[in-house]
């Protein structure tokens, strides 16, 4: 369907997307353990690709950096504790070079976890120059909106030939333009680092071995028998020790596992109306449409609540450790996204089950994976931007452009001192030094860096299964699509009211259908849902969402 090149419609509050679908310790994307290095990449781009060169910009030899200048990098995250000495011996060597480069240093400027958006916002809106480089997304940490409010600076091309050239190089002309509102660029995108945040059930491969799943388990179906063998065969163990927030993944999973759908991000936390494979650009949502599945998605989550998948009081179980639990063979199941089980499925030391027992397997049920319904991740689910407060906007750049592409400063900043925070084996992967003590010296992930990731210069952790990866990853690149409305942000301005509304139903009913903690038939409650939701005006959100992709994509 071909494309209009028209002016994006964005909102000024737009309402945030899953938050790395679900955890704070690898929030967003932001698990940064470099599962996906060199792998067939989902979102990476080539540099035979690249855009045009750098004539029209200013000869970097000629840019005046007289003037020593401290450049604040925004990232959500937790300021570092027991690792601060070892953040700040990095960081003293990182501004080494960077003041030889560019005759700057880098600072971070952490946002909790703790409400990370509001205090993100209003961080930026200050516009006071406490920031300059400003980590975000457009899924899930309000990049369009920011852009549009005037948050962020209008990156030029020249500004980028000039001050960022490997960078600019190295994205591709189509990248860029996905990067931009009302014609300019405000993003420079994630774009050559292949990850994969698709969600499914982490699972034991030998127990479902065990129960007669001779491939593992493939289907929903699979599913109930892997876990009416766990319960049956060790009774004192909870199959799947949730915590009761997993519900919009569950309906999403179930959902993407019986269809199409292709959900569009951002407008709501559930991804509650999107296309289909066949038909991208036709907006319904099967939250309403697909009556007759949601009905056996609430069956089957009712029996799974009384095979005894999860505890009884799960809707309040807030003290949940079932990943950790994972590790050491107290569960037998985790819902979590691709990323988390390449670390799940790694011989790592955290992961003892394999030491405890030498015939444990780790295996992936993918939502999606009966219909091969994949999506690849967009190319700003992790980007960089600049604020528009900055009092060094050009150095911003120059500081960006050596995190991204020099080998040097990125290792420093994704991995720490080498010989100390990791070391590299003679067959070139990334380990740790006999010395290592992860509670003090895991530099891995500390920096928060999710928006310039690159897998030129990723080093592969010697820890991860790679022949497991890899396979996973073809398996995904042969079925996938590309994310189709990276240039899509709903102006929800004269719908905000009635997509609150919807989020509230959302949240309330979804939580008893998912995990069977509803009264009366399946049938009662998926009919009273809808109802809810039809009332609260669903059908207007859609038929709006529909006129604003008409205008843009028609």
């Amino acid at each position: 369907m071909k494309k209009k090149v028209l002016a994006l419609l964005l909102s000024t509050t737009m309402i945030a997307g899953l938050v790395g679908c679900g955890g704070k310790s690898d929030a967003g994307t932001g698990t940064n353990d470099n599962a996906a290095s060199n792998a067939p990449a989902d979102n990476s781009s080539a540099s035979s690709n690249a855009s045009t060169d750098n004539a029209s910009g200013t000869d970097a030899s000629a840019i005046d950096t007289s003037e020593h200048v401290v450049i604040t990098y925004m990232t959500t995250g937790e300021t570092p504790t027991g690792t601060k000495e070892r953040y700040d011996e990095m960081m003293t060597e990182l501004n080494k070079i960077l003041t030889e480069k560019c005759n700057a240093e880098l600072q971070t400027y952490f946002i909790s976890w703790t409400d990370y958006l509001s205090n993100y916002n209003l961080t930026l809106a200050q516009m006071d120059g406490t920031v300059d480089l400003v980590g975000t997304a457009s899924d899930w940490l309000d990049a369009w909106p920011n852009s549009k409010n005037g948050a962020f600076l209008e990156l030029t091309e020249d500004m980028l030939k000039t001050y960022a050239p490997q960078t600019w190089a190295s994205v591709p002309a189509e990248n860029w333009e996905l990067c931009k509102y009302n014609g300019d660029i405000y993003l420079i995108p994630e774009d050559n680092y292949a990850q994969w945040t698709n969600h499914g059930f982490i699972y034991r491969l030998d127990w479902a071995k065990a129960a007669g799943l001779s491939d593992g388990v493939k289907s929903w179906e699979d599913l109930t028998t892997y876990f009416k063998y766990v319960k049956e065969t060790y009774p004192d163990i909870i199959p799947w020790d949730s915590d009761g927030t997993q519900y919009a993944q569950m309906a999403g999973g179930w959902i993407a596992s019986h269809s199409d759908y292709v959900p569009i991000d951002g407008i709501n936390s559930a991804a509650m109306w999107g296309g289909t494979r066949d038909d991208l650009y036709t907006v319904y949502s099967p939250f309403v449409t697909d009556t007759d599945s949601l009905v056996e998605f609430a069956k089957m989550m009712k029996e799974w609540n009384d095979i005894g998948v999860w505890q009884t009081d799960v809707l309040n179980n807030t003290s949940s450790t079932n990943r950790d639990d994972y590790r050491v063979g107290k569960v037998a199941a985790e819902q979590h996204h691709t990323q988390t089980w390449t670390d799940l499925v790694s011989h790592t030391p955290a992961n003892t089950i394999y030491a405890d027992d030498p015939n444990a397997e780790t295996g992936f049920f993918y939502f999606g994976q009966e219909t091969g319904n994949v999506t690849a991740l967009s190319i700003t689910h992790g980007a960089m931007a600049v604020s528009a407060g900055s009092k060094n906007p050009e150095r911003a750049l120059m500081v960006y452009d050596l995190l991204r592409n020099d080998p040097e400063c990125y290792k420093l900043f994704c991995y720490g001192l080498e010989g100390v925070s990791y070391e590299i084996t003679d067959d070139g992967l990334r380990t740790t030094p006999a010395s290592y003590n992860q509670d003090t010296d895991n530099i891995n992930g500390t920096t928060n860096y999710w928006w310039g990731r690159n897998d030129d210069l990723e080093i592969k952790d010697a820890s991860r299964d790679w022949d497991k990866i890899d396979a996973l990853y073809s398996e995904y690149d042969k079925v996938k699509i590309e994310y189709p409305y990276g240039q899509f942000v709903a102006d929800v301005d004269n719908i905000r009211s009635q997509i609150s509304n919807i989020n509230e139903i959302n949240t309330n009913y979804m939580k008893q259908i998912a995990f069977g903690k509803y009264n009366g038939s399946a049938e009662d409650i998926v009919a009273e849902y809808q109802a809810a939701l039809k009332a609260a005006g669903i059908d207007e959100v859609t038929a709006e969402l529909q006129r604003q992709f008409d205008a843009l994509y028609k």
